[in-house]
């Protein structure tokens, strides 16, 4: 086999493929199909498809429509500086107030104890 006839074979399958997966068949039944154009193979699809009393596959889901995605969307997105930037625009640093420092010492950083070694 040449290699045209070849890839005339593998494009005659692959059409008969579409068919027939359009129409609702399997593979192994759409290749049983028979034309030479595009058209042809769909009205015998369908044919063979009512035979079989196959359903058409349903349609594809209906898009999801969204609404806002949120305002960071976009804006250097994908980026590790980008969503670092963005963090720090919604959550400001706030200076500690004094007895917030006072809390933060440590309380065994002064000796206030002595030991005794016996």
């Amino acid at each position: 086999m040449t290699p045209e006839e070849e890839r005339d074979s593998a494009l005659a399958e692959l059409a008969r493929l579409r068919a027939g997966l359009a129409a609702g068949l399997t593979p192994e039944q759409s290749a049983r199909l028979v034309g030479t154009t595009p058209e042809e193979l769909e009205a015998d699809a369908q044919t063979l498809a009512a035979e079989f009393g196959v359903a058409a596959p349903p349609a594809p889901p209906a898009p999801r429509s969204g609404g806002n995605r949120g305002p960071d969307v976009g804006n250097g997105a994908g980026t590790v500086s980008g969503g670092a930037q963005r963090y720090r625009q919604k959550h400001p640093q706030r200076e500690p107030r004094p007895d917030e420092q006072q809390r933060r010492t440590n309380p065994f950083q002064a000796r206030t104890y002595t030991m005794e070694n016996r």
